[in-house]
């Protein structure tokens, strides 16, 4: 019989849950793709493919050319552009397609909030007055802290930041989640840190850093998530499961 082809769109922590899940089931042919952003990504559990397709035509002609059946985005929930170029694929193909979204953070008592649209924004609503700050946003959009070099930053990424940032008084760390409480608020107790730039990436392997900032009162900066793009979407590997099963039908594969 054949397989049903799934492409998952990855790079979180809940795709690599997904495609460890689904490959223990005999009827799937699963296919991981990565941006090939971080420079050494974690191991997975089934075959990656690494890179861009090339917009939204690229991976139209990707999932026809590789008779896909159903097309998961469980990318980051900040990679909007390829999220916006699967919800195109999947309408000019009628491939199946499901938005694997993690939910957002939400303030909680005790939180000191200040809510941006963009890094620009995350910067300049710093002030104008010395800060030292904690720019947990990864290396991508770095580069904006030069706006306001009164302040200084520590940096924290999966790869290096590089170039590295035209600043005076920057640090940075090597890291990848998941974070303890713990470990958080030494890190920030270390650099005497009184502001936390963030995306509401949602999840908890980021969560601690949150968690840190309201338990020693600092200021945290959060850049809102843009519109998600308009897919099916559920918020759980659990879901994504119970999605999948209802999708996956032997009409499915023949188009019906």
């Amino acid at each position: 019989m054949e397989k049903t082809r799934i492409l998952i769109l990855g790079g979180t922590s809940e795709a690599r849950r997904l495609a460890e899940e689904l490959a223990t089931r005999e009827e799937f042919d699963i296919l991981l793709s990565l941006a090939g952003r971080t420079q050494a990504p974690a191991q997975q559990p089934v075959p990656v493919r690494i890179g861009g397709f090339g917009g939204a035509e690229g991976l139209v002609n990707f999932l026809t050319g590789g008779g896909y059946h159903l097309l998961v985005d469980a990318t980051h929930p900040f990679a909007e552009r390829i999220s916006a170029n699967a919800a195109i694929a999947a309408e000019r193909t009628g491939i199946r397609a499901l938005a694997l979204v993690r939910p957002e953070w939400m303030p909680e008592p005790g939180d000191h909030w200040h809510i941006v649209a963009d890094i620009p924004g995350a910067i300049a609503a710093l002030g104008p007055a010395p800060r030292r700050v904690f720019l947990a946003t990864g290396r991508q959009g770095a580069h904006h802290a030069e706006i306001a070099p009164q302040h200084f930053y520590l940096v924290r990424s999966v790869d290096p930041v590089d170039p590295p940032l035209a600043l005076a008084d920057v640090d940075y760390v090597l890291d990848r989640g998941p974070f303890t409480l713990e470990s958080e608020i030494d890190l920030m107790r270390k650099h005497r840190i009184d502001a936390v730039i963030t995306k509401n990436s949602g999840g908890m392997a980021a969560y601690a850093k949150i968690e840190a900032a309201r338990l020693l009162g600092i200021k945290v900066v959060v850049i809102a998530r843009a519109p998600a793009a308009i897919m099916t979407s559920v918020e759980t590997v659990e879901a994504a499961l119970e999605a999948i099963d209802h999708l996956v039908s032997p009409a499915m594969k023949r188009g019906v």
